[in-house]
């Protein structure tokens, strides 16, 4: 069977499917398990496929492009807008179909399985690293529920909470000190798992040819140049580099009508944890960076006027925008601009 457009429904084991043809009209709706899905598609020829990028939706998305088909992946957010009526899975599935088709959509670039594996490495490290901020802020609440204040930071924590479990003086009960050293034991173990994944995480980006020219970029390190890679891979479906800020949320928000622009702070969309990446790597760049060895250090030099936080941001952005440049020319960073003789 032929068809202009197909818009797939996905969930764990059920599948909705509606087709339309060229004058946009219904011509078939059908629901499927997995393998049956697979099957029908296999002799399926259809002009443009489309599904939301969901859960489960990449490796639909390389199964059925396998097929021979032409699958596009699309935000959740941009389909919402062609539903009609109320909400069931073939409706969904109708707005698929009716969106993948518009000319202005954006799609998601259907991500590898190396793009895949590096991205659950850092979804582990990350969720390690906020169980490790909530234990030990849990082991201040309970030290200083007794009378006994830390300073702030892991640090001072760590070298504080054996002294305290030694000292029988401090009106610690046998119970809490029990407690305590349960709970500094598993400090000690997310300690050597985020360690573990840390130097795996390294160890890729030692070895992956983009990840090593985005580490030459100041502030990027093994961290963010993975993180870069397993969420945009080679960055050509961003048409420019301000496309890729924009897409991380590091473009200011516009309210604008009635002819006046009124831009608002940063629109905070995209990838949240990619962003807090980049933000904290500007952050360390703005500090610590030599300004006269790198091209953008007259515009840093612009922005010392500017509120620290702000100009972190615009660094971030700028540093965005580098690392777009330095994904899709496969080229190296130069620090430097490169010398133009005057004839």
């Amino acid at each position: 069977m032929a068809f202009h457009a197909v818009g797939i429904d996905i969930a764990k084991s059920v599948f909705h499917l509606v087709a339309f043809d060229k004058r946009g009209s219904v011509v078939l709706k059908k629901k499927f398990s997995r393998s049956q899905l697979l099957v029908f598609t296999a002799n399926m020829q259809a002009e443009i496929v489309g599904m939301e990028a969901c859960s489960g939706a990449h490796f639909l998305a390389r199964a059925l492009a396998q097929q021979g088909q032409n699958i596009k992946l699309m935000p959740a957010e941009y389909v919402r807008a062609y539903v009609k009526s109320n909400k069931n899975d073939f409706i969904d599935a109708e707005a698929i179909a009716e969106a993948v088709t518009r000319p202005n959509m954006r799609f998601v670039p259907v991500k590898t399985e190396e793009q895949l594996d590096l991205q659950a490495l850092h979804r582990v490290r990350e969720r390690w690293i906020q169980r490790r901020v909530a234990l030990t802020n849990q082991i201040r609440g309970f030290l200083l529920e007794r009378g006994i204040p830390v300073r702030v930071g892991s640090e001072h924590l760590r070298q504080a909470v054996g002294p305290i479990l030694e000292d029988a003086d401090n009106g610690l009960t046998t119970r809490s000190r029990m407690l305590l050293s349960t709970l500094r034991e598993e400090w000690k173990e997310l300690e050597e798992k985020i360690t573990d994944v840390t130097g795996e995480i390294s160890g890729i980006s030692r070895s992956n040819e983009s990840c090593k020219r985005l580490m030459g970029i100041p502030g990027i390190g093994p961290i963010i140049s993975t993180a870069l890679v397993a969420a945009v891979g080679n960055a050509t479906d961003f048409r420019k580099g301000r496309d890729l800020a924009s897409w991380l949320g590091l473009v200011p928000r516009q309210h604008s009508s009635g002819g006046k622009t009124k831009l608002l702070g940063i629109s905070k969309r995209g990838n949240h944890y990619l962003r807090k990446l980049l933000v904290e790597g500007a952050r360390a760049a703005f500090a610590r960076l030599d300004r006269s060895k790198h091209a953008f250090g007259t515009f840093m030099d612009r922005l010392d006027s500017k509120h620290s936080n702000v100009a972190v941001i615009a660094l971030a952005n700028k540093l965005a925008r580098i690392a777009w440049a330095v994904l899709t020319t496969g080229q190296e960073y130069r620090g430097q601009p490169i010398a133009v003789e005057m004839m």
